[in-house]
């Protein structure tokens, strides 16, 4: 009991003494507080108490209890050489006054704790600032990092509202991009892409014209930057308005909202980015819209530089995506473009580069896909596809340097040596009949009109049976003279029927074929000869050598590899280099596939009938079993029915 009446003696002495006028100047409060006193000034508390009535373990109990930024300990005590040993008061700052206290003591000890406290927590706050500085700062620069690294218009559009969102902790966030007017139109806005984590609702674009009326065209029209408290608490003097249609259908409430003009390099504003509802906390809902009040607050100066600066860095960056995507738009224009000067030389061959990009594509997003263990390892990224599929695009482009007759020569001769043989079958048809009516004239000449109708008979029995051996000579050739997709034999008839003569125009012998005719009328598959399928696998080259000369960059630089290598075959019998298997690439092995399979299955052309689909699935497993493909891939295309992405153009 004495303890405890020592202790309150003491408190209500320094209650008295704190209540002098010398010490009321210094603007403090009192009350009790744990068996103590809680002295409070700016902010800062001092715990005042009995060290002779209040032991250590009473004082670690009010340290645990404040635990709080801005408090300190003043011990009262007779005996101060004891408590100067008795108390750590490392981690507070403690002062020791011996009784009895008078009140300049008292003052002096609370100014000295008080501007320790003060000093403390100003550093304390100040390394808090800086750290969020930091963190700011970093954060920053991880997002300048990403905003430069995103191609993709849309993914970077949404990256930077996010970004922009996270960095503020803002509710909602829209951007606006400016657009250029056609003619003499003049330029407007486009709302983009709006994000907000309150409400789940979708979004559709929609322009909106350039002038001061709302907030977001005010910013676009000036170049100011827009830091509203309430948007419902606008002026009815200012330019701008806010629309709350949106609110009004949604149930929301927008209040804090921050718009700033995205300017490129030169100044130019390029669009506009704006947040709304800064949160106290990053993870709170604003539904109902009563809690807005409660969770919303304003854009401090800090966030607005931020903002300000995350603005500047996305207006370059989307400007570098505009201008990567308009390359890209015309450098994909120009490779389509060349592939309808490729095709414009046979127009037969329509659509085949599209169909075999496509196709190949497919089969390397197939490898990227697959789990098998020879797969596994391989990827591609949506560079490497854009690369396959130009590569795939131009991989004809060299038949441009081929001689059009032979690129389009349709069947084994061509039409004007066709037209040839015609007219010289004609002729001797006609020989024919001329030598038949001729003898049965010499017939009457000789033995007189009635002897000659008794042989009359028999002279057209001959005619009729080479007339008919004529014929089957001329179809003979006529059947040999179609290509076919697999190597096929029996010319021998040929060489008989070039063995057989006929009186020319001069008198002269001459055979009904030439060896010529009859070489290239033998040739067991396709309508080319030899000097003719070396021009025409000469396009290969062609092509390479063309591909060769564009400055594809890094990301497109191994275009004129693939394509250069389509034509080449694991066993070292393809052309033009006849590579070994380690020598082709995975790309140019996809594409083999996808060329062949393609030129089977595509619609009827001069020189050939369109493959059924399983038919061609055949053939390419027949080329597989002879080791010219690359079984895994073959597989891969058939399980993943890659061919059927063209299946709608290849059902003959």
């Amino acid at each position: 009991m004495a303890r405890k009446a020592k202790a309150e003696g003491m408190l209500e002495e320094v209650r008295r003494l704190l209540a002098t006028p010398s010490l009321q100047k210094e603007g403090v409060t009192v009350e009790d507080w744990d068996k103590a006193l809680l002295v409070g000034r700016d902010n800062l508390r001092i715990i005042i108490f009995d060290a002779d009535v209040t032991d250590p373990d009473g004082v670690e109990k009010l340290v645990e209890r404040a635990g709080l930024i801005g408090i300190g300990f003043l011990a009262i005590t007779e005996a101060p050489e004891r408590i100067a040993s008795s108390y750590d008061a490392d981690s507070r700052f403690m002062g020791i006054l011996c009784r009895p206290v008078g009140p300049k003591c008292l003052g002096i000890a609370l100014r000295n704790i008080f501007r320790s406290l003060a000093l403390e927590k100003g550093q304390i706050e100040a390394q808090q600032d800086l750290k969020e500085s930091l963190e700011e700062l970093k954060e920053l620069h991880q997002i300048g990092i990403a905003l430069s690294a995103e191609r993709n218009i849309d993914k970077l559009l949404g990256l930077i509202v996010e970004r922009a969102r996270y960095i503020t902790r803002s509710d909602a966030g829209s951007l606006y991009i400016i657009e250029e007017g056609e003619g003499n139109q003049p330029r407007w806005m486009r709302f983009k892409i709006a994000q907000n984590d309150s409400l789940n609702i979708s979004f559709s674009e929609f322009t909106l014209p350039i002038d001061k009326k709302s907030i977001s065209g005010f910013v676009a029209a000036t170049g100011e930057t827009l830091n509203i408290n309430d948007a419902y608490l606008i002026s009815p003097d200012t330019e701008y308005k806010h629309n709350k249609s949106f609110d009004e259908r949604n149930g929301y409430r927008s209040k804090s909202m921050l718009t700033v003009p995205m300017k490129n390099r030169t100044g130019e504003i390029i669009g506009v980015l704006q947040l709304m509802n800064r949160k106290r906390r990053r993870d709170a809902r604003l539904v109902p819209a009563e809690r807005v009040e409660e969770e919303v607050i304003s854009y401090s100066p800090t966030a607005v530089n931020l903002v300000e600066s995350l603005a500047s860095q996305a207006a370059v960056s989307l400007e570098n995506a505009l201008l990567y995507d308009e390359i890209q738009t015309l450098f994909d224009s120009f490779v389509r473009a060349s592939v309808t000067a490729i095709e414009s030389r046979d127009p037969t061959t329509h659509g085949h580069s599209n169909r075999v990009a496509i196709l190949t594509v497919g089969l390397a997003e197939a490898v990227d896909r697959s789990d098998e263990p020879q797969w596994r390892n391989v990827k591609f990224s949506s560079e490497d596809l854009r690369e396959i599929e130009y590569a795939g695009l131009l991989h004809d482009f060299g038949k441009i340097g081929v001689r059009e007759e032979v690129l389009v020569k349709a069947k084994k001769l061509y039409s004007w040596d066709w037209e040839l043989v015609k007219a010289r079958f004609d002729f001797i048809k006609r020989t024919l009949e001329k030598e038949h009516l001729q003898r049965k004239l010499d017939f009457i000449l000789k033995y007189g009109h009635e002897k000659a109708l008794k042989e009359f008979e028999k002279i057209d029995r001959l005619f009729t049976a080479e007339a008919e051996s004529l014929k089957e000579d001329i179809g003979i050739i006529e059947a040999s003279n179609l290509p076919t997709v697999l190597p096929v034999g029996g010319f021998e008839r040929l060489k008989d029927i070039s063995q057989k003569l006929f009186t020319s125009i001069d008198g002269s012998k001459t055979p009904y074929l030439t060896d010529k005719e009859v070489y290239n009328l033998s040739l067991p598959k396709g309508s080319l000869n030899e000097s003719e399928r070396l021009e025409i696998e000469s396009h290969v080259t062609h092509t390479f050598q063309y591909l060769q000369k564009i400055p594809w960059g890094k990301t497109f630089k191994d275009v004129p590899t693939i394509a250069f290598a389509h034509h080449e075959k694991l066993n070292g019998k393809g052309y033009p280099r006849r590579l070994a298997a380690h020598e082709i690439p995975l790309q140019s092995r996809m594409m083999t596939i996808s060329d062949i399979f393609d030129a089977l299955t595509a619609s009827d052309r001069p020189y050939k009938k369109a493959v059924p689909t399983q038919r061609a699935l055949d053939i390419l497993n027949m080329e597989v079993k002879e080791g010219m493909l690359d079984n895994n891939l073959y597989r891969l295309f058939l399980d993943a029915k890659i061919y059927e992405k063209t299946a709608q153009k290849t059902t003959p």
